[in-house]
């Protein structure tokens, strides 16, 4: 019998994620925060010292929800801090990528977003409503960091990602920090979050 390639990853905490078969067990805030903070958006072609990484963008989405939808309980404000978590494994790809790698891409990320969703005490799928919600912060966020640090104009940014209230938009700006910063926000968000349910 052929030797079964690894598909497991060894996290710093000491877990093996099973990437193909992986548990709630195997999931942990720390390892989620340190990966997302070194995952660069835009696969790095942005403005600044710094990546404007994953956990940046978690955070500013968090925000953006929280705007959008003041009185959305706690869990779906965590919903909105993990809504790319599974990326800390599977790196953050751009559109274009995801749609040559096929559906395989996405039947991973919604495995991999189920058993974090379990981990934290969030049910696996999420109602389509909130996701329609967190999608929508996610696009605000999207439109911003074209607009602020990727090198779009306004217009362009318009016909990508939909034409946005610029009063709205001007309440959130862009900071890019240290990885070490980004992850111990994230962390710290996440503790908040979960003592508050």
């Amino acid at each position: 019998m052929p030797k079964q390639p690894r598909a497991w990853q060894r996290m710093l905490s000491g877990r093996r994620l099973d990437l193909l078969d992986p548990t709630p067990v195997d999931i942990e805030i720390e390892d989620i925060a340190h990966g997302l903070a070194f995952v660069a958006r835009w696969n790095g072609q942005t403005r600044g010292d710094f990546a404007y990484s994953v956990a940046e963008h978690s955070l500013l989405v968090t925000d953006i929800f929280a705007a959008l939808c003041p009185s959305a309980p706690t869990k779906w404000h965590l919903a909105a801090l993990l809504h790319d978590a599974p990326e800390y494994v599977i790196g953050d790809m751009i559109s274009p990528v995801k749609a040559a790698v096929g559906p395989d891409y996405g039947t991973l990320d919604d495995k991999l977003m189920a058993v974090i969703h379990i981990r934290f005490g969030l049910p696996a799928k999420i109602p389509v409503s909130v996701k329609r919600q967190i999608k929508k912060a996610d696009k605000v966020s999207a439109w911003l960091e074209a607009t602020q640090i990727a090198g779009f104009s306004e217009a362009e940014a318009d016909k990508f990602f939909g034409k946005m209230d610029r009063a709205f938009c001007d309440q959130f700006q862009i900071r890019l920090r240290p990885p070490v910063e980004v992850r111990q926000d994230y962390t710290a968000r996440h503790h908040a979050l979960l003592s508050e349910l």
